[in-house]
This record gives C-alpha cells, sequence and structure tokens, in this order.
C-alpha cells in the first residue's frame, strides 16, 4: 500500500478512463480497489458521494460496535489497530478506513456522487457524476454496499402514526428519548444493541414477528465468527437459514442481552396489528399510547444509479451471480448481503468476495464470454 490522492475538485466534462471503476469508498470499494491493484489489474478511480471514504460508518449510532474482533474485520493489508480479540467501536472503525484509504494506491475522488451508469459503445460503462463528469472504463464495480438506503416497511397506521417515526438510521444516542415510551420494530443485532442502551433512559418494547434467537458470540472461548470460517458454514447455501431467520431472528450475544430481555427492560412482544394515531394497537387487542417507533429494518442496496442499466430486477435489487453481473459482461457487485457468504456485507467479508468477483470478470474478459442471462437476484 502507498500514497493515494483524494479530490473533489472537478475534472471538467468528461474525467477520463480507468481499467476499472470503483463506485463506493466504503469498506467494500476500499477493498475492491486494494484488490485491483494486488491483481495488477492497473489503478483503479474510485468514486465516493461523502467528503472522506469512510462508507455508511460515520451516520450509524454513536455506541455501535463490530459483532466481529478486531482480528477477523481487517481490510486486505492492514491489521486493525488494539486488542485484535476486542469489538472496534464506530469511530476506531471509522479512523481505520481513513487511514486505510490514505495509504491506498488508487486513484480516490471524494465529493464524487456517480447518478447512473450507462454502457458505452466500445462494450464498457461510462459513470456519470451530479457535477457531470464522465469516468469510462471496462469494468465497473457497484460497491456502494447493502446499508445506504434504509428500508422503510409497510405497516398498517404507520403514515398516520402522530408520534415520532424514525429509522435506526436517524438514531445516534439515548438522551434524547429520555422518558419516553419507545417501540422498536425488528430484532437483529442493531435493534437489540439499541434497545437496551434506549431501556437506561425509556421504556422500550422490541416488537418482533418471530422471537429472539440468541447465538453465542464465542464458542470454546473463540468468536463464533472463527468457527464460520473454519467450518465452512459462512458460504453454505444450506445453513443460510440458520444464520439468517430460521425459526428466529439471530441475535449474536455473549449472554448479557438475552439475560437483559428476560428481565423485562426492555421486553420483546408480537409485532404490533397496527398504529391508531398515537396508540399501537398489539396483537391481543389492547392498546397503549407511545412516543416513538423507531425502525430497526435494515436497509436495501443503493445501487439506483444502475436503474438505466438494465441490471436491477422490479425491486431496484442487482441481477447477480455471486456479486458477477448476470445481465452485464464487465459489472459486478462487493459488499451486497449475502453476496456470497453470511460475512459478504461485512468488514471481514468484503475483501474475499472482491477477490472472487474480480477474477470472474476478468477471467470472462479475456476469454470474450457474455454472462448468461439466468441468475440470482441479490
Amino acid at each position: 500500500m502507498s500514497s493515494t490522492r483524494s479530490t473533489n475538485t472537478p475534472a471538467g466534462p468528461s474525467a477520463g478512463t480507468a481499467p476499472v471503476v470503483v463506485i463506493g469508498g466504503g469498506q467494500a470499494g476500499l477493498a475492491t480497489a486494494h484488490t485491483v491493484r494486488a491483481l495488477g489489474m492497473g489503478r483503479p478511480v474510485v468514486l465516493e458521494a461523502a467528503n472522506r471514504p469512510a462508507g455508511a460508518w460515520p451516520h450509524y449510532y454513536d455506541s455501535l460496535t463490530l459483532f466481529s474482533p478486531a482480528r477477523r474485520s481487517a481490510l486486505p493489508g492492514a491489521t486493525f489497530p488494539g486488542d485484535p480479540d476486542g469489538y472496534p467501536a464506530r469511530d476506531e472503525v471509522v479512523a481505520y478506513l481513513a487511514d486505510y484509504a490514505a495509504r491506498l494506491d488508487a486513484d480516490i475522488r471524494t465529493g464524487h456522487r456517480v447518478e447512473r451508469v450507462r454502457a458505452a459503445g466500445s462494450g464498457g460503462f461510462e459513470a456519470v457524476t451530479a457535477n457531470g463528469e464522465v469516468f469510462a472504463a471496462p469494468l465497473v464495480i457497484a460497491a456502494t454496499g447493502e446499508f445506504s438506503r434504509p428500508h422503510r416497511p409497510v405497516l398498517p397506521g404507520l403514515d398516520a402514526f402522530t408520534g415520532t417515526v424514525l429509522h435506526s438510521a436517524e438514531y445516534r444516542r439515548p438522551e434524547p428519548f429520555a422518558g419516553r415510551r419507545v417501540v422498536i420494530v425488528g430484532g437483529g443485532n442493531s435493534a437489540v444493541q439499541i434497545a437496551i442502551e434506549l431501556a437506561a433512559h425509556a421504556r422500550v418494547t422490541l416488537a418482533t414477528r418471530h422471537p429472539l434467537r440468541f447465538m453465542a458470540q464465542r464458542v470454546l472461548g473463540r468468536d463464533v465468527h472463527l468457527w464460520l470460517h473454519r467450518t465452512g458454514l459462512d458460504t453454505a447455501g444450506w445453513a443460510r437459514p440458520l444464520l439468517t431467520g430460521g425459526k428466529g431472528t439471530p441475535v449474536m450475544d455473549t449472554g448479557a442481552y438475552r439475560d437483559t430481555i428476560a428481565k423485562g427492560n426492555p421486553d420483546r412482544r408480537p409485532m404490533f396489528t397496527r398504529l391508531d394515531g398515537d396508540q399501537v394497537v398489539w396483537s391481543d387487542r389492547t392498546r397503549e399510547r407511545v412516543d416513538v417507533v423507531l425502525l430497526a429494518t435494515g436497509y436495501r442496496p443503493g445501487v439506483e444509479y444502475l436503474d438505466g442499466l438494465g441490471a436491477l430486477d422490479a425491486n431496484g435489487r442487482p441481477r447477480h451471480d455471486g456479486g458477477v453481473s448476470t445481465t452485464h459482461s464487465g459489472l459486478g457487485y462487493v459488499g451486497l448481503e449475502w453476496q456470497r457468504s453470511f460475512a459478504s456485507a461485512t468488514l471481514r467479508g468484503v475483501a474475499a468476495d472482491a477477490r472472487h468477483v474480480l477474477s470472474r470478470l476478468r477471467e470472462r474478459s479475456r476469454s470474450g464470454r457474455r454472462p448468461a442471462r439466468a441468475g440470482r437476484t441479490g
């Protein structure tokens, strides 16, 4: 790794060509750029909408910590500082990504929001930014990942709810909710972490469609992510229901979460029937006034710049096979949830996926093969 050039200075209507254009400068984009260099594919251009290459991390809630230890969360070529068995906090991840980008031999352009990707006459692509710059390349990797577009589900009465509605993407700290009645919709890791933090200041309920299913964070003294990797469960398709839902929403836990929720602060209840004014109507038909509904309902891939290319399905999700587009030669994805493994959308999974995708795209380019139209949607 060596020095990098980051800039938000416009370069005119035509910004030139690159061997690979990477869209997104977060963990997926940075891992992809490093892999481009490692595979000898030239010096990539990384286009990042924000003013720094850190992806969605600066926008998460203050107390967020990684769900995998530092030793399992490093990007290629740079160990994560601090306790290797510790779980880095949000600001530590932001600092790590900034340092990684500063030493990465790539042309990183911050302040460059890609508005659309179009096919070029040469068979490659052109990425067009909000300020009209055009970056041409034979290969484009969409690395804006899974966490840039908050998902707001359709819930009965939600649009007419007279209290406060916010997504977990807007939550920062618990103090503004002191003394309020809060219902959190969702039961994943972030939902539980936020609920327990809020419960010290407010009365909180987790409303979920399925019971919470706690998974041991550590097994035989080692983090579960180590065992998932060593046993192959990370990438085993048959294991996906066990790791992502099954008969309950999985939550990584050292035991503290389970014990706290068992005591009823916060409590967990079946999903409510509807919202009515400032009230929630529970499944047993009881009503309760609520101040805040917090949606911990996840995200959708932020790849709307591909809308006009024909690379997405009717729901706006990429058509791909393990991150390789099934609609366009030269187009790939890194950072999608379950792209190839349980860890695909995480720090510990993006590098392996980047190598897989770039190797397949390079092989396809050399052989002249066109993508099959079949393939799953991520």
